[in-house]
């Protein structure tokens, strides 16, 4: 398996990990008192944007050339960790 391979199954699993918990993390905003379950639900509409970002940067870095790719791996990594950093505000305030 490429150096490719490895870091793009690496991403796919860390972002299925990000989504899996994002699930859960709703699940929990739901039961929130209704005056913060509006602010919860407008910053889960945040992560899934987020999320579908990164899924789409993904998506890029599989079709991009080898001479993108360093590029690529940069990019991916700032919208991982900002997907990463949003989400962790958002599970400590829920």
């Amino acid at each position: 398996m490429s150096t490719r391979d490895i870091y793009i199954t690496k991403m796919k699993l860390q972002l299925d990990e990000l989504n899996l918990q994002m699930g859960k993390l709703e699940a929990r905003a739901q039961e929130a008192r209704e005056d913060m379950r509006d602010k919860y639900q407008a910053e889960m509409k945040k992560l899934h944007a987020q999320s579908e970002l990164a899924k789409a940067k993904l998506d890029d870095m599989q079709a991009s050339s080898a001479t993108a790719w360093d590029s690529m791996v940069a990019e991916m990594d700032k919208v991982r960790d900002a997907f990463v950093h949003s989400f962790s505000y958002f599970k400590s305030q829920v």
